[in-house]
């Protein structure tokens, strides 16, 4: 698996990043290559993530895979035995709502290192991302709408709170990436009313999207290791996912 280290400033402190490249591509030498952000799930970088990560590698492209909780480093990763710890369950809130709250310095300090990686080609930049990283995709693509030119999120959840000015969807008009959203017909964190408010406001902004549910899955259906884990939802995230960056990101 070929991982660099990237060992990105920040001002609150040094964000490690997995950076995975195709195979039989050089960190050093070789065309520089489409990039994306790989934003990870609530229990953190672990080996599933990174084996994630190398799989959308090598379809082509550099991936940073941010460990989002740098700044807690005694923390993670997790699983979801975690929840039945309350000790660990108030850990995981902990550092889930630090990772929250920083994440936009975080990316704007990954995007300025990925500018100085020879084989990523950082000018437009996709995001993809699980459960609280498919919310962070999404948050990004408002936040930076001059670098990321395409933006997916997989069983996201908080997408479109109602009465709330800061849920992400009240950002839709800043976009200008494509987005795609796939989202778990049993996930109480995205709901059809959720759905529905996420969709008026994309269209109104008049954003390049597809919003498509996934009959019967659970949240969680596209991270091998976890109990909703559903191989046939995943194989389809993996199509979504290839069609998304290779229409956006391979031709520009």
């Amino acid at each position: 698996m070929p991982v660099t280290k990237l060992n990105v400033p920040t001002d609150d402190g040094v964000m490690d990043v997995n950076l995975h490249l195709p195979a039989d591509h050089s960190a050093s030498g070789g065309p520089a290559l489409p990039t994306v952000i790989m934003f990870p799930d609530a229990f953190g970088v672990r080996p599933e993530l990174d084996r994630m990560a190398q799989r959308l590698a090598d379809l082509g492209y550099a991936v940073a895979l941010p460990n989002v909780f740098f700044r807690t480093p005694d923390a993670g990763p997790f699983d979801a035995s975690s929840f039945a710890d309350p000790e660990l369950r108030a850990k995981l809130g902990e550092v889930t709502m630090a990772a929250n709250a920083g994440l936009l310095p975080a990316t704007a300090a990954l995007l300025a290192a990925l500018d100085d990686v020879p084989a990523a080609r950082s000018d437009q930049v996709g995001t993809t991302g699980y459960c609280m990283g498919g919310r962070m995709s999404f948050i990004v693509a408002g936040a930076f709408p001059d670098r990321i030119a395409a933006a997916a999120s997989f069983h996201g959840g908080r997408l479109a709170v109602e009465d709330d000015p800061s849920s992400p969807h009240t950002q839709a008009g800043r976009i200008q990436a494509r987005l795609y959203f796939g989202v778990a017909d049993e996930d109480g964190s995205c709901t059809p009313a959720d759905q529905a408010r996420l969709a008026a406001a994309l269209d109104e902004a008049k954003v390049d999207y597809r919003l498509e549910v996934y009959s019967g899955a659970h949240h969680g259906f596209a991270v091998p290791g976890q109990s909703a884990y559903d191989e046939t939802a995943a194989e389809r995230h993996w199509e979504r996912t290839a069609e998304l960056f290779g229409d956006t990101l391979k031709t520009s």
